[in-house]
């Protein structure tokens, strides 16, 4: 075996030696690293996966104009309030929302006029939830935590080129309507019956099958790896970049999380956050129940 391993390793060239060396030292200079000494103070972390109030449409799967609601009416605007009073309970002392850091300086400034009643809030579920929820709650910053990921050199060769672009973007139509998937969205009927749907746990783990079935499996030449590049930085780096976004938040350990975003992104955040040394991850179904019961 050691034999097999040795003219295995000799075969890797020699950066990506250095890197299992150095890698391979750790392991073995610490025989327990899947636990730390002394338990981290874990942080409670409630995860709100929504569909986007304001339909930006940047997805393959879209909400026909005709199909989308305004949730400034009635009886959206009832269900936004009752979901942000039930979330409450919850105490959260940090808010972060789906917006890059690099808007963090707009959304300071927006929150700041939001506070001194100078800024009606727009359709945005950053604003409808994150401000509004902040603003009862008491927090003084709203959190910048979204990132588009990194993606590999040869797949932003294909972003540059439209023939190879429009071939993944029809190779992933057609995987869909293969699987019977529709590419439109219906129409919201109820806001709390929607997150509900959205935070269900069979509903995450099944949206995380997709990301590996789909674009995931697609292929330019046989046997190579576009389709496990492409989705690498688009979704996987992504989340990972995220859940980094929300480490780097200041916190004390009497610290409660409520992190809002799109729904998708719970397939892996929901895992991060399960497995990690530093948060408890909260499930926002009781909450969104207790909304149901006031309205």
């Amino acid at each position: 075996m050691a034999n097999i391993f040795y003219a295995g390793f000799i075969s890797i060239n020699k950066n990506m030696r250095k890197l299992i060396t150095l890698v391979l030292c750790i392991l073995w200079a610490h025989p327990h690293f899947g636990q730390p000494a002394e338990p981290l103070p874990r942080v409670p972390v409630m995860t709100v996966g929504t569909f986007h109030f304001s339909y930006p449409n940047l997805d393959l799967v879209q909400t026909l104009p005709e199909d989308q609601i305004s949730v400034l009416d009635e009886p959206f605007q009832s269900e936004i309030v009752a979901i942000s009073n039930a979330i409450l309970e919850f105490q959260p002392t940090i808010i972060a929302i789906e917006q890059t850091p690099n808007r963090q300086a707009a959304i300071d400034s927006l929150y700041i006029l939001y506070l001194a009643d100078d800024f009606q809030l727009p359709t945005g579920e950053e604003y409808q939830l994150g401000f509004r929820i902040g603003r009862m709650a008491g927090v003084d910053r709203i959190y910048c935590i979204d990132d588009f990921g990194r993606a590999y050199d040869n797949i932003l060769e294909i972003f540059d080129d439209e023939q190879r672009r429009t071939r993944l973007g029809d190779h992933m139509r057609e995987v869909m309507q293969e699987l019977g998937l529709q590419l439109t969205k219906p129409k919201v009927t109820g806001i709390i019956d929607e997150l509900t749907w959205h935070n269900q746990p069979d509903r995450i783990r099944n949206s995380l099958a997709g990301y590996l079935y789909n674009a995931f499996q697609y292929e330019e030449e046989p046997g190579d790896f576009t389709g496990v590049d492409f989705e690498s930085g688009r979704w996987f780096n992504r989340n990972l970049r995220i859940f980094r976004n929300v480490q780097r938040i200041p916190r004390d350990p009497d610290d409660r999380i409520l992190l809002i975003t799109g729904a998708d992104h719970l397939n892996l955040l929901n895992i991060f956050f399960d497995i990690s040394w530093e948060f408890d991850l909260v499930s926002p179904l009781p909450y969104l129940e207790k909304a149901r019961e006031r309205l």
